[in-house]
């Protein structure tokens, strides 16, 4: 077996594979050969090659969500760093452990006019949980397996992102056949399941109310016991709001938020305001709700999480450090039910909701809304679904999607960019079958995603395409500001094919209702390769279906 000869790239793959991690997504480039050919020389690392650094960072992220541990990113030095920072800071909001590991040049090249050369120190310093700047030279040992141990660790106990930067004199290619040096291992600290709050004054709080809302926002599947999911639904005087990307099922929970408070005017809001607001989970899609609860604010709001605690709706009074679990475990078992109609009261606003529903998909045109709902009546069960930002998400919020499903989708800072690489990533290490859903902005975007290795075939790719920016004619005002085609929707004919063509995807496309129910009778089956089904759809219908909607449920 060979080894770098570098002692600094030994330090950092033996502490990696020590720590358990062992998924490496590696760019080419030359400054970083010692570390490439420490992860790729050792059988126990299982190495992806991604050409495009920013694909790489999603698709690692792709993994790590799946995984739920950290993956390490490898690059050479310079600006190709600089394109994993749209992953980072997606992994900094949405708790996903990624190790960021780069090569960069001596510190005597730096400012000097070195090609390919840029100040990599902590160049992620916003948003980033730890940079471990190494030296190099057999003198710094101790120092950076000191660093290297710190930043690793805290990946793995706080679930963010972490940044080691290596620097490598030239030659940067010899190897040898033994390890030279046997790095400390200081252990990641176990995660702590002591809770110790005195939680009586907010039990007796809970207990004196009967208008109690929980608001769940981003969940990995099966996080939340089924007995506390059980509790919380029994209880008239609790409304459990959840999303698309909460992975939390009960027939008695509110899951289409938008759907529900939408239509509502002043009377129906000062109804639905809650005296208690509970969050936990990640970041909430519906800017609906958002908007409700800072204009009819509740008098408590209490967010779970053992990390952080966003003031989202400016009333945060307490942040309970735990896990909701635990939290659970001891809150619950002091509540009461109260005498409320609170619940009851909205369940029946939510039938309502569904029957109109149902009528308005029954006799709209072929449209965004019209094709969403015909993708979801047919999804296969327990597959893992991925969905792109902007519309998708929000389309997606409005439609049942059976509980077998696990959903996810980059809601950490929502942007659009890496979506499809994500998506890809997810699945390569994923024992369910993929359905990815995009926008066409989404989709061309990111259309690096697709030049890899590592796709499965039941990889199933959807890209609804209505010609650009579609979400951008909902948003009031936007469609109305001039040369909104070209800057705004930024309007364009292209088609998904061609690609399809270059990365061996089986295509097929949709331009209708006849058209999409044939393209799905067969959209799931197994194939030998990847497949992606474009549905283009019309632009000038779209949000007047949407808007209509909202008013058509009330």
């Amino acid at each position: 077996m060979n080894f770098s000869k570098k002692i600094l790239s030994q330090t950092i793959t033996q502490l990696c594979l020590v720590k358990g991690i062992d998924h490496i997504v590696i760019s080419p480039g030359s400054r970083s050969a010692p570390l490439t050919i420490g992860f790729t020389e050792y059988p126990s690392f299982k190495n992806f090659s991604i050409v495009d650094e920013r694909c790489a960072a999603f698709f690692a992220l792709g993994l790590a969500q799946q995984l739920r541990k950290p993956v390490a990113l490898v690059c050479t030095s310079g600006s190709a760093l600089l394109n994993y920072y749209p992953a980072i800071a997606e992994a900094f909001y949405s708790d996903i452990p990624l190790v960021v590991i780069s090569a960069d040049r001596p510190k005597e090249l730096i400012d000097v006019g070195d090609g390919q050369t840029i100040r990599q120190e902590n160049v992620f310093s916003n948003h980033i949980l730890y940079s471990a700047n190494c030296k190099e030279g057999d003198a710094h040992q101790v120092y950076n397996e000191t660093e290297i141990n710190i930043a690793l660790n805290t990946a793995i106990e706080l679930k963010g992102p972490v940044h080691i930067n290596a620097p490598f004199s030239e030659p940067l290619y010899e190897t040898v056949d033994d390890l030279q040096i046997r790095p400390q291992h200081v252990p990641a600290r176990a995660i702590s399941t002591l809770f110790s709050e005195n939680l009586e004054p907010f039990i007796n709080k809970w207990n004196a109310s009967t208008k109690k809302m929980i608001l769940v926002g981003v969940l990995e599947p099966d996080s939340i016991e089924k007995k506390y999911i059980e509790t919380l639904a029994e209880d008239k005087s609790v409304m459990v709001f959840t999303e698309t990307t909460s992975n939390l099922h009960h027939e008695n929970f509110f899951p289409a938020i938008d759907q529900l408070i939408a239509p509502l005017d002043t009377k129906g809001f000062e109804k639905l305001k809650p005296e208690i607001l509970l969050t936990f989970g990640g970041m909430v899609v519906s800017k609906k709700i958002k908007a409700f609860l800072r204009s009819y604010p509740p008098e408590i709001h209490w967010h779970i999480d053992a990390k952080k605690a966003f003031d989202t709706y400016f009333v945060l009074k307490h942040h309970f450090k735990t896990t909701p679990n635990i939290f659970f475990k001891q809150f619950l078992s002091g509540i009461e039910k109260a005498n409320s109609t609170y619940r009851n009261d909205w369940l029946a606003v939510k039938e309502h909701r569904l029957l109109e529903h149902k009528k308005y998909e029954e006799r709209i045109p072929f449209s965004d809304f019209k094709v969403f709902s015909m993708i979801f009546k047919r999804l296969p069960e327990a597959v893992q679904l991925q969905l792109s930002n902007s519309a998708t998400i929000r389309y997606a919020q409005l439609f049942s999607i059976d509980a077998s499903v696990q959903v996810f989708c980059n809601r950490g800072t929502s942007g659009i960019d890496g979506s499809t690489s994500t998506a890809i990533g997810a699945a390569s290490i994923s024992e369910r079958p993929t359905v990815y859903i995009t926008g066409d902005l989404s989709f061309f975007y990111d259309s690096n995603a697709l030049w890899n290795d590592h796709i499965p075939k039941n990889f199933r790719i959807i890209v609804i395409n209505n010609n650009g920016g579609g979400i951008f004619r909902i948003l009031p005002g936007a469609k109305n500001t001039e040369h909104f085609t070209t800057y705004f929707e930024t309007e364009h004919q292209f088609s998904a094919a061609q690609l399809c063509t270059m990365y061996g995807f089986e295509y097929t496309s949709a331009r209708n209702e006849e058209d999409l129910q044939k393209g799905l009778d067969q959209f799931f089956d197994g194939t030998s390769v990847p497949k992606l089904l474009e549905i283009f759809t019309p632009s000038q219908v779209n949000d007047a279906v949407l808007l209509e909607y909202f008013k058509s449920i009330q």
